[in-house]
């Protein structure tokens, strides 16, 4: 079995040293991600509204070459506002403004949430997905945006390089203070070398594979930020041609 490659929070004293992301490294930068974000969302949101008004007919009948192009702009939109919102997410983490609420929260709610979320194209495609838990259930100490966040990037990397019929495996693990949760996936799985680099934000993968799937490079970025945040860590265990699974370390509650 591969053996996690990087380590985060509770470990971190394991973890390889990073560096803040430029744009985040000092407050006049911070403030002037923060705003650009800000006003890119506001006319984004106009567009995608638009475009699923004219989509819906709402204006009037379309023909077939319209629809496509207002589906083409929505798609697009959402596609670009998603990496406005991970920009704004990195910058607020890095600066140290994260607005995160602790509370107890039930684990299998949790890991439900995260199955719930892996949509139309796991459906399409056949991937299963097996979810785990420890009895009992325990709860863990997180902020309930931050971890459905976490969890949701790394879902959704897992449907996009699970194969088809593959299976993906949400697995919760009481672990003394601490509790583990797992995604684990089928996909062709990573050299480890590469993982450091990759907890970084705007890093992607070299292999023919991740181009195709090409992001911003901040999912990974964003999910050790947070689980730092909220006083966990965030590990990878991956091996060439033998799948990745991704660890998010939280405290558990009470």
């Amino acid at each position: 079995m591969a053996q996690p490659a990087y380590i985060s929070g509770p470990d971190a004293a394991r973890a390889p040293a990073t560096e803040p992301l430029d744009a985040a490294a000092d407050p006049s930068r911070r403030s002037l991600v923060r705003m650009v974000s800000h006003e890119l969302r506001t006319p984004l949101n106009a567009i995608i509204g638009f475009s699923e008004i004219i989509a819906n007919e709402m204006y009037g009948p379309l023909k077939g070459e319209y629809r496509e192009a207002a589906d083409v702009i929505r798609v697009s939109g959402h596609k670009l506002l998603r990496l406005v919102n991970q920009v704004l997410e990195v910058a607020k983490l890095q600066g140290g403004a994260a607005d995160l609420d602790l509370r107890p929260e039930p684990l299998d709610a949790i890991l439900d949430d995260a199955a719930a979320g892996l949509g139309e194209e796991a459906v399409g495609r056949n991937l299963r997905v097996d979810v785990r838990l420890p009895t009992p259930v325990p709860l863990v100490l997180a902020d309930a945006r931050a971890v459905r966040t976490a969890l949701a990037n790394l879902v959704q990397n897992a449907v996009a390089f699970s194969p088809d019929g593959g299976e993906i495996r949400l697995t919760g693990k009481a672990h003394g203070a601490l509790v583990l949760i797992e995604v684990a996936d089928d996909g062709p799985g990573l050299d480890p070398s590469e993982l450091p680099r990759l907890m970084e934000p705007f890093q992607q993968g070299e292999n023919a594979l991740t181009r195709r799937h090409q992001g911003a490079g901040l999912g990974w970025a964003i999910v050790r930020l947070l689980c730092q945040a909220m006083g966990g860590g965030f590990n990878i265990a991956a091996e060439p041609g033998r799948g990745l699974t991704a660890t998010i370390a939280l405290r558990r509650a009470g």
